[in-house]
């Protein structure tokens, strides 16, 4: 016999935990979570570096940000567990004068929409992040209330209070077919056998369109793979966690312990679901532009580093909603790299569609998944 679910979310990275506790507390019947890892955070989520900021270049992910960023740093408030939270601000580094021209523009929306951003000089830029190179630097932007929290707490954060609002979290479990029925959702079929629900939330993560497609969904992203390295101690490594960030390459790095965690995406980034680390791009394209970027770590030694996949949509705005024409089938993915600052509000914004049958947090109307077929598109410029 078929086991049954009021609502199955496929996931259990940040988006799938914070989902499965905003729905069990908003009433939404039996909510069971499957992840096919034996732990939470095994993909994306656990791989990420775990940034947050106000900074974007679009009103929709700078709102999104507004309604999601005080759920994490209130979040031991709120709940009473534990999280690791620092905000010491994001500074974005800019070199070149069309470049600057968009981030001055991106800081009037900013100021338009209440977000306290500052522009700095090269000078005042080098005061706030000591070592940083300033040749050919034209400006910066510094969002102090922007920061770092712990993306494997937050999940088991949102986990724990999902179980005490009645959810169920299972795990070893692989979601193989949405099974559809006319225009609507039926159930999953699983490597444990077929599970009937009403509503299946896709929180899937750079696995979403392989799991779309079971639906006959056709989901507009992309796996990309991203470098990310810690060093170990060295002389001039960071004092604060300001997460820097070369606006041109994409380069970033924080201070992680005594060294620094960094990244970058590459110039020739395709989509894999590879997540093996290149040798060849480490030593040959982030190394160099780590140490034109910030020199003292010339001295530092690379202790750790992974790769983790981003889930990127041709206009780097996630996909939040209903799927059209599959009543019940509703996602949550493309999040170009912003997932977890954006998860708290996403699981939200899910519970108030499948419970409450409107979106009503955040106006989220221009994430739906028929933008890209009406061309209706707003390209995110601030990607890291």
């Amino acid at each position: 016999m078929n086991r049954t679910a009021d609502v199955v979310v496929v996931g259990g990275g940040v988006v799938g935990a914070s989902a499965a506790y905003h729905l069990a507390a908003a009433g939404a019947g039996r909510v069971l979570v499957l992840e096919r890892a034996d732990h939470l955070a095994a993909g994306s989520t656990g791989a990420c570096a775990g940034g947050f900021r106000f900074q974007f270049s679009s009103a929709i992910n700078v709102r999104l940000s507004q309604a999601s960023v005080p759920m994490i740093t209130g979040f031991t408030q709120e709940h009473g567990l534990p999280l690791d939270v620092v905000q010491d601000g994001y500074l974005f580094l800019v070199r070149g004068e069309e470049l600057w021209r968009r981030f001055l523009a991106a800081n009037e929306l900013h100021a338009s929409l209440g977000v306290e951003a500052e522009v700095l000089t090269p000078e005042e830029a080098a005061s706030l992040a000591p070592g940083i190179a300033t040749e050919d630097l034209v400006g910066a932007t510094f969002g102090p209330r922007d920061g770092i929290a712990d993306p494997s707490g937050l999940t088991q954060g949102y986990a724990t209070l999902a179980r005490g609002s009645g959810a169920e979290i299972e795990f070893g479990v692989e979601v193989e077919v949405v099974r559809i029925g006319g225009d609507r959702v039926l159930g999953v079929d699983t490597s444990d056998g077929p599970i009937d629900a009403g509503v299946v939330v896709n929180a899937a993560g750079p696995w979403a369109g392989v799991l779309a497609a079971t639906a006959g969904v056709d989901l507009p992203l992309e796996p990309i793979p991203r470098h990310v390295l810690v060093t170990g101690p060295f002389d001039g490594a960071p004092e604060r966690r300001t997460l820097v960030i070369e606006a041109m390459t994409s380069f970033y790095f924080h201070r992680e312990g005594a060294g620094v965690l960094m990244g970058m995406g590459g110039a020739s980034e395709r989509a894999s679901f590879e997540t093996a680390t290149d040798d060849s791009f480490i030593a040959e394209e982030l190394l160099p532009t780590a140490v034109r970027v910030f020199p003292p770590l010339e001295a530092a030694s690379v202790e750790h580093s992974w790769v983790g996949l981003y889930e990127m949509t041709p206009d780097r705005h996630p996909i939040i909603g209903e799927a059209p024409g599959v009543a019940g089938f509703y996602l949550a993915n493309g999040f170009s790299g912003h997932g977890f600052q954006h998860a708290p509000v996403v699981g939200k914004l899910l519970a108030e569609l499948i419970v409450g049958g409107a979106a009503t947090t955040v106006d989220i109307s221009s994430l739906g998944l028929d933008r890209f077929e009406r061309g209706h598109l707003v390209r995110e410029g601030h990607v890291v």
